[in-house]
């Protein structure tokens, strides 16, 4: 495969690179990967095969080389709810009721295991505390370090990693439903007037409030206050066996530690693999982390050790 002949899309935060290959009046991508392949090539391919036979759309798999590092799909085009969303602002509302109709099946997918395409059986992990609160403490690994020094460092990272953990004590719902993992409107595509899922391999089964989380806090895709109640007392009505006060709980507490990874997360591309435009997301995932924990005696403890160490001034900028 000669790549050099191919048009190269815009990528995303993984070590994927994404290709669009034309024949005739047909199209099709081209997924190509070196580093970390099982995870980008496989398991995403036998992800997407497990939500196409759960009847959701997702790119289909047409050929693969895996030992030459790639994997050609079907080609979903460019146009994604975000883009749809920034142009017709005044039917932004009639968009994300559409989006939580296709949480709701996604969220009832019950597969465990899928067949890889080299034959192997990929088991589909559940979201335990413990990977949840690695995930957390990637901001006190890869942020904190810039703001605070010596001693001071690891009392600081262990109080609050501490404070993660309680929260993450908190959560109510116990039953795990199916997790896309990173439902949010840049990976949601149009094509053929319905929606299509991208960017899947990271799934899980875990909280049911973790999608919908990502889905309103997006760092990416501000939306106002009155759009985001809105959006959840929607998913509220989608779901009348939830009780609206726990579940309140878990989405708040989730939306906050998610966050905190994303900062973590987006300041690692920066440091480690010189990815640097992500960090203008940064002092949103602050203003949605701020609108969760302010006035919310759930976050008394995490918002004390925040204003503190991280005061409006160092959340305002770009890290």
């Amino acid at each position: 495969m000669n790549l050099n002949k191919l048009k190269k899309l815009s990528g995303d935060a993984s070590f994927r690179s994404f290709y669009r290959k034309k024949n005739y009046k047909h199209s099709s991508i081209i997924v190509y990967c070196k580093k970390q392949k099982k995870s980008n090539l496989l398991i995403y391919e036998a992800i997407n095969n497990l939500l196409i036979k759960n009847n959701l759309p997702a790119p289909k798999m047409i050929n693969n080389s895996y030992d030459e590092n790639y994997i050609e799909i079907e080609d979903f085009g460019d146009l994604t709810v975000f883009q749809l969303l920034r142009k017709k602002k005044e039917k932004q509302l009639f968009y994300y009721k559409k989006i939580l109709l296709l949480l709701k099946k996604i969220q009832k997918v019950k597969t465990k295991k899928i067949k890889t395409f080299i034959n192997t059986q990929y088991k589909i992990p559940n979201y335990s505390k413990e990977k949840l609160i690695n995930e957390a403490n990637l901001f006190s690994q890869w942020y904190l370090p810039k703001f605070i020094k010596g001693k001071k460092r690891n009392i600081e990272k262990k109080n609050i990693s501490k404070i993660f953990k309680n929260l993450l004590n908190r959560l109510i719902y116990k039953k795990k439903v199916f997790i896309h993992r990173d439902f949010h409107v840049s990976n949601i595509m149009i094509t053929k007037k319905r929606l299509g899922l991208i960017d899947s391999q990271e799934a899980v089964y875990g909280n049911i409030a973790y999608d919908l989380a990502s889905l309103i806090d997006d760092v990416r895709f501000k939306t106002n206050k009155n759009l985001k109640d809105k959006i959840f007392n929607q998913f509220i009505k989608n779901n009348k066996s939830l009780d609206k006060d726990k579940f309140k709980n878990d989405f708040e507490i989730l939306s906050v530690l998610r966050n905190f990874k994303i900062i973590g997360i987006f300041s690692r591309l920066s440091k480690r693999d010189r990815k640097h435009k992500y960090l203008k997301l940064i002092p949103h995932a602050w203003k949605l982390i701020e609108h969760r924990i302010n006035n919310n005696r759930t976050f008394s403890d995490l918002k004390i050790i925040i204003d503190k160490n991280f005061p409006k001034k160092i959340r305002n900028n770009e890290s």
